[in-house]
């Protein structure tokens, strides 16, 4: 293609600003998304200003998003193909790296950038989408964390503040998770299956529930802190629509600030698993906002 490849190794900058934040949240019993940061700040921060440094004008991303400009300011929107709709992951950028940014794949659906590689003659072109968390790779989720958290067995309690089983370390259980429990056989329960309804860090226990509908699974009310906005902030309280996890469908929400560092967010719906460690992001139609991490579900004062 004629076209100079430059090759740098940001492995030192990824170590510092995504993976001891993701080592810091799961110790503390939250269940982080380092794509989030990945994106802010080594895709279009350090990544982007040594771009720059080489004399580029934008840095270009295969992310199914869409850029619009409207009075110098810049808009983030969801990509046409909604299935593929990967705002959520850049909800946290600023409007600076916004505009240093362009996104072809904005207006094209996956099928079509398949069909275009294809006929290009590239070997991937029907490569299988990859999922899951890049740095683990092909190993089990625990045997990684292993690695790096020191497990801290616990008790499994049920409704009842029954202990009914055993956990190796709240860091390898997450709010709504069915498998994996080791919960069976318990005398005069239900034949439905458990799920992870609460971890309590203070006494190190993990509070489990029968069936997929049950009430504690669910809340209409979330606090969120550290809260990026990639324009200004709206005024409170604000309606809006937004998403506690990706390829969720918008959920209908009012957003107000209980401090300077937390909002409440009120659904219109009772929502699922909602995980404190997660991002809640809010859209304005297709226009994404920004977002927050998920910090409460229980304690709303």
């Amino acid at each position: 293609l004629s076209i100079d490849l430059h090759t740098v190794n940001f492995a030192k900058e990824y170590w510092d600003n995504v993976f001891q934040h993701f080592l810091t949240e799961y110790k503390s019993g939250r269940t982080p998304n380092p794509d989030v940061l990945c994106n802010r700040e080594i895709k279009f921060k350090v990544f982007a200003d040594h771009a720059m440094k080489l004399g580029a004008s934008f840095i270009a991303t295969g992310h199914y998003v869409k850029k619009y400009t409207h009075e110098n300011q810049f808009f983030l929107a969801k990509g046409d193909d909604k299935n593929k709709d990967q705002s959520y992951f850049l909800h946290a950028i600023s409007n600076d790296q916004l505009a240093k940014s362009l996104f072809p794949l904005g207006n094209i659906k996956k099928e079509e950038v398949r069909e275009i590689a294809k006929r290009s003659g590239l070997i991937n072109y029907d490569k299988k989408d990859s999922t899951g968390i890049c740095f683990i790779g092909e190993r089990r989720f625990d045997d990684f964390l292993k690695t790096f958290i020191k497990e801290e067995p616990g008790d499994i309690l049920d409704e009842n503040d029954q202990v009914i089983g055993s956990h190796n370390g709240l860091m390898f259980h997450t709010i709504g998770q069915r498998q994996g429990l080791g919960v069976g056989g318990i005398s005069n329960a239900k034949e439905e299956p458990w799920y992870v309804a609460e971890k309590n860090i203070s006494n190190n226990t993990l509070l489990v529930v029968q069936g997929n509908e049950n009430p504690l699974l669910y809340t209409k009310n979330i606090i969120a802190s550290n809260c990026s906005w990639i324009n200004d902030p709206p005024s409170f309280p604000y309606s809006c629509k937004s998403k506690i996890r990706y390829r969720q469908s918008d959920q209908s929400c009012v957003v107000s600030q209980l401090d300077k560092d937390r909002i409440l967010i009120q659904f219109d719906d009772r929502q699922r698993a909602a995980t404190p460690g997660q991002y809640i992001v809010f859209y304005e139609k297709d226009i994404c906002l920004g977002g927050a991490v998920i910090m409460d579900t229980k304690n709303l004062s």
